[in-house]
């Protein structure tokens, strides 16, 4: 099913997209991580922590569109470079903020914006710009377990690392990671990274394409949906730690059970990048809503256990981010790929909306209530909604795709 990427300048572009996306979406992923230290150690709340969490979710989603505008007129290169460097710089100053404001600075504004520059929109418009037709649906699969991939890696080492150096050193440990991963930009771009040219006297150009794709109610669905999928997300890596907690069982468990849910995204993205180009996207994206929807509902009446958690993280995590590469398909199906990167940003903006509201509200429910039980139940409601709102989507086949804007 990979066929397609076996050649090794194809192979080089991927790989090298899926390592920068391992190391943005592995340091945002295990955030939640460090909720009870950074509150433990400067008296903050889990209210305020979530607050500045859900800032960064929001903000990382807002960084998308932006990045991919500056991507397509700047090049790829500058704008992955430089949000390399500002994740590093979030993530070397938070120790020093001991406010709710300092944390949103650093983890909601500086991490977040650094972290949404090299990820999905900018990393997916390169390598499309770069990649045949028929590789981007496997290619996008390996650049979305890269991200999988960092999550696997980063929840149980930055785990271990709060454990034997406390959270500062494992949050200036995290800074350097961004560094290491600068060298990736050049093979991803190549020799030569010039801006994506104009079309040629095309009138509008990305306002018109943004205005049209914001008229599509297609467009709009598939926005809908991928909201949900924000909410469902930020709930889980923010609060999951928490949840964690109250029935008694060791950090350990929170850490591992991130790390299974991204071990599992891998296996869950590879298999969704294949079904792509045999299946309609919001067939399946329908298929993997439904399927939170279920396995949230086993959850609420499974014993608390170790196992459980462990059980749920592989359910829950084959379909984790898996929904990234149906989701940029169907954009890219219906506006072609000279503004994906934008197009696509705007779609990321939608998820993490929900995003926002899925770390914050957790936060506000487990002040006011003490569990997190409410969430839980509005996480399934909204997972059976997005399922059905893929459904009207009016996907072009991928033959019929424009391949300009």
């Amino acid at each position: 099913m990979f066929r397609a990427l076996n050649r090794p300048g194809i192979l080089t572009v991927t790989l090298a997209a899926a390592g920068i996306l391992m190391v943005t979406m592995g340091a945002r992923q295990s955030l939640g991580l460090f909720i009870k230290p950074i509150g433990e150690s400067t008296g903050l709340s889990v209210v305020s922590i979530s607050l500045a969490l859900a800032v960064g979710q929001f903000v990382w989603g807002l960084a998308q569109p932006v990045a991919g505008a500056m991507a397509e007129r700047y090049g790829s290169r500058v704008v992955l470079i430089g949000g390399l460097l500002i994740l590093a710089l979030g993530s070397a100053v938070t120790p020093f903020m001991g406010t709710g404001f300092g944390l949103i600075v650093s983890l909601g504004l500086l991490l977040a914006a650094g972290s949404g520059a090299g990820s999905f929109s900018v990393l997916i418009g390169a390598a499309a710009g770069r990649l045949p037709l028929e590789a981007r649906g496997a290619a996008s699969g390996v650049i979305n377990a890269g991200g999988s991939f960092g999550q696997f890696i980063f929840a149980p080492v930055m785990q271990k690392l709060i454990q034997l150096t406390g959270w500062m050193g494992a949050m200036w440990a995290m800074a350097l990671l961004p560094l290491a991963a600068l060298p990736l930009v050049g093979k991803l771009v190549g020799g030569r990274d010039a801006a994506a040219p104009p079309p040629a006297r095309e009138a509008g150009g990305l306002r018109r394409a943004i205005s049209e794709a914001l008229r599509n109610p297609s467009y709009l669905l598939l926005n809908a949906g991928f909201f949900t999928c924000g909410f469902h997300i930020a709930f889980l890596t923010t609060h999951l730690p928490g949840e964690i907690e109250l029935c008694g069982l060791p950090p350990s468990v929170a850490s591992w059970s991130l790390a299974i849910i991204g071990l599992s995204n891998i296996a869950g993205s590879l298999y969704i990048g294949s079904c792509i180009s045999r299946y309609r996207s919001k067939y399946v994206l329908a298929a993997m809503y439904a399927s939170r929807a279920a396995l949230i509902g086993l959850y609420l009446i499974a014993p608390r256990t170790d196992l459980t958690y462990y059980l749920f993280a592989v359910g829950i995590g084959f379909t984790w981010l898996a929904t990234v590469p149906p989701t940029a398909a169907i954009v890219g199906k219906l506006f072609g790929i000279r503004y994906l990167a934008t197009l696509f940003g705007l779609t990321l903006l939608s998820h993490q909306t929900g995003g926002f509201l899925g770390a914050y509200l957790g936060g506000l429910a487990m002040s006011r209530f003490g569990d997190f039980g409410w969430m839980w139940y509005a996480d399934m409601a909204l997972a059976l909604l997005a399922a059905v709102v893929n459904l009207p989507i009016r996907e072009a086949p991928l033959a019929a795709a424009p391949a300009q804007a």
